[in-house]
């Protein structure tokens, strides 16, 4: 996942801002999607979270800026913006929390 760091990409949103997981109740607090043609280790697109942006979205082009690592998990996510020098690690770790809290993750940035 290393390779998508600093790499400029195009998401697919499949779940916006306010959407709701569609088997959990959780509720996005940002707009998440998919890097399209490409594959992840469960055998689907590779995910990502998209950040800095504050209404829903169907597809957006941003920088990688952090991979989450997912050490209890088959996948890692990737963290895109428009501003690829604004956040910490920390506020990074703070704006996924609210699907991040049940896995024990790491924020990689370059």
């Amino acid at each position: 996942m290393r390779e998508y760091l600093n790499k400029k990409v195009k998401v697919i949103v499949d779940r916006p801002l306010c959407s709701k997981h569609p088997e959990h109740e959780i509720y996005y607090l940002l707009n998440y999607g998919y890097i399209p043609n490409t594959i992840s280790e469960d055998g689907e697109e590779v995910d990502a979270y998209i950040i800095g942006e504050f209404q829903p979205l169907k597809e957006f082009e941003g920088v990688v800026i952090a991979i989450i690592h997912r050490k209890n998990d088959i996948e890692d996510k990737l963290v895109v913006s428009k501003h690829p020098h604004k956040y910490s690690k920390e506020q990074i770790q703070a704006i996924v929390e609210f699907q991040e809290r049940f896995f024990d993750s790491e924020i990689i940035m370059s």
